[in-house]
């Protein structure tokens, strides 16, 4: 009986142990399945722990990774097609370096080929020195000659500047990828944009040129607007100089313009035209005779003339201004050329009637585009002032030789607008054309760093031209050396030679006239403000007594 319930004994605990062996696995059986979805308590020692909490935490923005646009990577990417900076990106190009163009507009050429700004404003000095320098050469000596006066003859000019540097036309920039530098500079990286065709994009590149005329790229980045002529104008609101639409005319008898209205007598000529000039190539001011228009409504005006004989009878004409266009609207900008190609038909017929030579005259082709005076003015590196000009300041950095005078084109609030003074030349610094807080940022053009007064002259196409030729050409000679901001003066030197030697663009050994010379601080400052008129003030100030 012993020996039986001994027997039973083992029989149930050997049964008990099986029955506990097959629960313990049952159990770690379904903890194993159930654990895979979540993170584990005790890691693995080859994985870390950052790597697995990735599962449930947020990504870090190192971590992002970018759409997979199509992308391409180049040396400099112009923001445009202005002319002005089409002399960098050709002097870039030549100098070995690869360049693109984005240009957010449809068409390219910009106010010269889509508003048809073909009256050039050449740059002198006060001895009548011409002050037009480097590859521009061409085009104002092709423009005074009459070699270059035709619609299809700036084409022709502008593209052989472009020729085999590849345009995008009428992209849109949906993104500005930045970087920050060790010294805390802003640095663009790269930009998404959308392509006419709608496809999006990736570029990125060592340096970006804004060269549109409403600053595309440079109202994107963090950025300083400095005061616009609605300080000077005591305006509540921001107004920028008056845009000019075009006006072309056919079936000029210029011959007859010309030989008649100088057999007139001085006095005559006062008395019809309120004076002027005309000779068998342009005709400029009679301003009697435009004050005699009145326009059919307060956004336009006639002031006085800037023609050009484009020979074949057809002329061109610089003079009608639309006042409070804002370039950065379409609609803004579709509604000047509306109001300027209308008002042109009945300027025709004031012509007709006043003009020897224009009585079977025609309207020729309508712009599509404005010629746009100016934009924002943002904080570059270094800004030019009025007494930077009139002092003919000279700079060690200089990468242009400027002149014209401080023509303010009107606005609402003065639509003749003003001249504030007439340097004899200065010089433009490469810090002029440097963003300030971004590593490699170059303004181009009438982006140029300028307060808005000395922005009157500083505008001018051959003083940024020069400009833009010039850094195109240093970026070039610094490629995979260092950046702009680090060219030291004894460097400058150097890039001076070359400039001079290879380019013919003389920048050093310049001097300009002091106009301001033995003003006192005050009297600067109150110029830079534009509390001083310098044409008026000039003829009534004292000089200092030491």
């Amino acid at each position: 009986m012993r020996l039986q319930n001994r027997r039973v004994q083992i029989i149930i605990i050997g049964a008990l142990i099986l029955l506990i062996a097959l629960i313990t696995c049952s159990t770690l059986y379904w903890k194993s399945g159930t654990n895979q979805a979540a993170a584990p308590i005790l890691p693995h020692p080859e994985v870390p722990i950052a790597t697995e909490a990735i599962s449930t935490a947020q990504p870090t923005p190192t971590e992002t990774k970018s759409p997979a646009y199509p992308s391409e990577n180049v040396d400099v990417v112009l923001i445009g097609s202005e002319l002005e900076g089409l002399y960098l990106a050709r002097a870039a190009a030549d100098e070995g370096l690869t360049v693109k163009i984005l240009d957010p507009h449809l068409a390219f050429g910009g106010q010269v080929l889509q508003g048809q700004m073909l009256f050039l404003d050449e740059t002198r000095d006060d001895q009548g020195h011409l002050l037009v320098q480097g590859r521009a050469t061409e085009l104002f000596d092709g423009f005074r000659n009459g070699k270059i006066r035709k619609l299809s003859e700036f084409t022709s000019y502008m593209n052989k500047l472009g020729k085999d540097i590849p345009i995008e036309s009428g992209i849109t920039i949906n993104k500005v990828e930045e970087q920050e530098t060790p010294d805390h500079m802003h640095k663009i990286a790269s930009i998404v944009y959308q392509t006419q065709k709608k496809e999006t994009k990736r570029i990125s590149a060592t340096y970006w040129v804004e060269n549109s005329d409403y600053a595309a790229l440079i109202s994107q980045l963090n950025a300083k607007r400095l005061p616009g002529l609605e300080k000077f104008y005591g305006q509540k609101d921001i107004e920028y100089m008056s845009a000019g639409m075009m006006m072309k005319f056919k079936n000029v008898d210029w011959k007859k313009f010309n030989a008649t209205f100088n057999a007139y007598k001085p006095e005559e000529k006062s008395k019809l035209f309120g004076g002027g000039y005309v000779n068998e190539s342009y005709a400029i001011g009679l301003s009697g005779m435009t004050k005699a228009y009145h326009p059919s409504n307060d956004r336009v005006f006639l002031r006085g003339l800037n023609a050009v004989n484009q020979r074949d009878g057809e002329v061109l004409i610089n003079a009608l201004l639309v006042y409070t266009v804002d370039p950065a609207k379409p609609e803004s900008v579709q509604e000047a050329v509306d109001l300027g190609n209308k008002e042109t038909g009945l300027i025709l017929n004031h012509f007709r009637k006043t003009l020897p030579g224009w009585e079977k005259a025609e309207l020729g082709e309508e712009p599509k585009y404005p010629y746009i005076r100016e934009y924002n003015h943002y904080e570059m590196d270094y800004t030019l002032k009025p007494s930077d000009l009139l002092s003919g300041a000279m700079f060690w950095d200089n990468v242009s030789i400027g002149g014209y005078p401080l023509d303010l084109q009107g606005t609402s609030a003065n639509k003749w607008g003003i001249e504030m003074g007439r340097p004899d030349k200065y010089g433009m610094p490469l810090r002029s054309f440097l963003l300030k807080n971004y590593e490699n940022v170059i303004a181009a053009g009438k982006n140029v760093g300028s307060s808005a007064i000395a922005y009157g002259s500083t505008r001018i196409q051959p003083n940024t031209s020069m400009a833009a030729e010039s850094i195109g050409v240093i970026l070039g000679q610094l490629h995979g050396k260092h950046k702009l901001r680090e060219i030291t003066p004894d460097e400058m030197t150097t890039l001076h030679q070359y400039l001079a030697s290879r380019y013919h663009i003389k920048l050093t050994g310049v001097t300009g006239k002091n106009k301001i010379s033995g003003w006192n601080e005050e009297e600067i400052r109150k110029l830079d403000t534009g509390e001083i008129t310098y044409p008026s003030y000039v003829q009534k100030r004292k000089p200092t007594t030491k």
